[in-house]
C-alpha cells in the first residue's frame, strides 16, 4: 500500500475479530488511539448491538445481543500507521476486504445497517454565543471556537474563575444563546 493509495476522507471499515473479543478490541483500540494521539484519524468504533426481548418462565427479560458477532466497525482514515495499529490490536484477525487492502463500506451498505451517514446541521457558527444545555457545564454560556462535523463535537470557550477554558461538547449539548 503506497502513500498515494490513501483516501484521506474518513470511511467505515469492517474489522474481523476473534469471537467474544469485540468489546476488548474496541477498548484496546481506543486506548492506543489516545496514547498515540491519533484522534484525528479515528472517528468512531462500534460493536453494533440490538435489544433482544426474551420471555422465560413468564418473566420478560431484555438483553443486548451483538448484531455482527466477530466484527467491529471503525470509521477511520487509513494510513500506513492506522492500518498497522488496527491490524496489530490483540484479537483482530484482519480487515474485511480483498487481501491486504481494507475496503470501505459503501453508503448504501451503511444505510442498510441503520447507520446515519448524514451530517448534523447546527444553527450556530464559530464565534457565536452558545449556552450549554446539559452535562457538567449546563447553563454556562461561551463562544464557539471550532466545530468538528465528523465527530459531531463543538469546542466552546467558557469563562470559569475569570479565565477562558476550552471545553469539547457534543452538538446535542449546546444551543444558540
Amino acid at each position: 500500500m503506497s502513500q498515494k493509495d490513501y483516501d484521506l476522507r474518513p470511511r467505515w471499515y469492517v474489522v474481523h475479530t476473534y469471537s467474544g473479543y469485540e468489546n476488548k478490541v474496541k477498548t484496546d483500540l481506543e486506548k492506543t488511539i489516545k496514547n498515540r494521539e491519533l484522534q484525528d484519524y479515528f472517528f468512531d468504533i462500534i460493536v453494533p448491538m440490538e435489544e433482544q426481548i426474551e420471555i422465560k418462565e413468564g418473566q420478560r427479560k431484555t438483553s443486548l445481543k451483538k448484531v455482527f458477532p466477530g466484527y467491529v466497525l471503525i470509521k477511520m482514515i487509513v494510513t500506513e500507521e492506522t492500518w498497522y495499529i488496527v491490524r496489530n490490536t490483540r484479537g483482530v484477525t484482519g480487515f474485511v476486504g480483498s487481501g491486504t487492502d481494507p475496503i470501505p463500506l459503501t453508503e448504501s451498505e451503511i444505510r442498510k445497517m441503520g447507520f446515519d451517514v448524514q451530517s448534523i446541521k447546527v444553527d450556530y457558527d464559530v464565534n457565536d454565543e452558545v449556552r450549554v444545555i446539559n452535562g457538567p457545564f449546563a447553563n454556562f454560556t461561551g463562544t464557539v471556537a471550532s466545530i468538528n462535523q465528523e465527530k459531531h463535537k463543538v469546542k466552546v470557550m467558557i469563562s470559569m474563575a475569570g479565565r477562558e477554558t476550552p471545553v469539547e461538547l457534543d452538538f446535542t449539548n449546546v444551543e444558540k444563546a
